[in-house]
C-alpha cells in the first residue's frame, strides 16, 4: 500500500484554481466547523497563531476525509520541525520567509527520504504511516510531499526567478503583508508599487511550472489577485470573520 495521494498536489499539477481559508484558533474543533464551508485547503498556521505539533495533529485528524485538505504553516524551515509535521500526517507545507534558491532546496531536502532528501526514516511509528500499516510508505512518501514557499520581502523577490528553477518546490506563495512592510508600506498591501510588485510576481510564478499563491480577504483583491495568476487564493481568515461577524452584530443592537 503506497502513501495516500496528496489531492492539494494532485489539484495543482492539474491547473485548478483552489479557494482557501486560514484556521487560527489552533483548536480541532473550529477547524472542523471551517471544514464544513468546503474551502478547497485550509492553513493550519504555526506562524502567527498559538500551534504546537499536538494541535496541529488534532487539526489533521479531523480534517481527514474531508473536502477542505489541510496545509501547515510552520514558523520557520527548521529541518526538525519539519520531520515531526511529516511524521504526523502532514504532507503540504507552507514555509515562510524563504529569500533564495539555497533555502528552497534545503527544504526540498528536508522533505524527502534518502537519497533524494535527508528525513529521518523513524516512520515506523508515525501517524503517517499509520502506525507501519503501510508497508511501503517510506518507498512512496516523497512523491506525495507538496512544498509551497512564500516569497514575502525584496531580497525574495530578487530570487525568484532562481527560486522557480528549484525542482520540488510546487509552488511560491506570495506574502502581501510582509512584502508590503518590507518596501515601506507597513499595513499598506495596496500601495501601488506593492500591488506591482505582486502582480510581476504572480505572473512569473504563472510562466513556470510552479503554482502562484496569495492571501486577500477583501473580494476585489482577491479577483485581481486571480485574474493576475494566482492559483491557490486563500480569501479567508477564521479569526478576523469571527471578530467582524461578532462586532456587527454587536453594532447592530447597540447602535439600534
Amino acid at each position: 500500500m503506497p502513501a495516500p495521494e496528496n489531492r492539494f498536489k494532485s489539484a495543482l499539477a492539474s491547473g485548478q484554481v483552489l479557494y482557501g481559508c486560514w484556521a487560527g484558533f489552533a483548536d480541532p474543533y473550529a477547524t472542523e466547523v471551517l471544514s464544513t464551508a468546503r474551502f478547497d485547503w485550509l492553513v493550519i498556521d504555526g506562524e502567527h497563531a498559538p500551534n504546537d505539533l499536538r494541535t496541529v495533529m488534532a487539526q489533521l485528524q479531523v480534517l481527514e476525509g474531508r473536502q477542505s485538505q489541510p496545509v501547515v504553516r510552520l514558523p520557520m524551515g527548521e529541518t526538525w520541525l519539519i520531520k515531526q509535521v511529516l511524521d504526523a500526517g502532514a504532507q503540504t507545507l507552507l514555509i515562510p520567509l524563504v529569500e533564495s534558491a539555497a533555502q528552497a532546496r534545503d527544504l526540498v531536502r528536508a522533505m524527502r527520504y534518502p537519497p533524494q532528501g535527508i528525513r529521518g526514516s523513524g516512520a515506523a511509528l508515525a501517524r503517517a504511516s499509520r502506525f507501519s500499516d503501510i508497508a511501503d510508505y517510506t518507498e512512496t512518501a516523497n512523491a506525495q510531499v507538496c512544498l509551497l514557499v512564500q516569497v514575502e520581502t525584496r531580497a525574495g523577490l530578487a530570487a525568484l526567478d532562481e527560486i522557480l528553477g528549484v525542482e520540488g518546490v510546487d509552488g511560491v506563495f506570495i506574502g502581501p503583508s510582509d512584502l508590503a512592510a518590507d518596501m515601506g508600506h507597513l499595513g499598506n498591501s495596496a500601495a501601488p508599487p506593492v500591488q506591482a510588485a505582486i502582480r510581476d510576481a504572480l505572473g512569473r510564478i504563472a510562466a513556470s511550472d510552479k503554482a502562484p499563491g496569495i492571501l486577500a480577504t477583501d473580494p476585489d483583491t482577491a479577483r485581481s489577485y486571480r485574474d493576475w495568476g494566482a492559483q491557490f487564493l486563500a480569501v479567508g481568515i477564521d479569526v478576523v470573520m469571527l471578530a467582524r461577524a461578532a462586532r456587527a452584530a454587536m453594532r447592530q443592537w447597540r447602535d439600534g
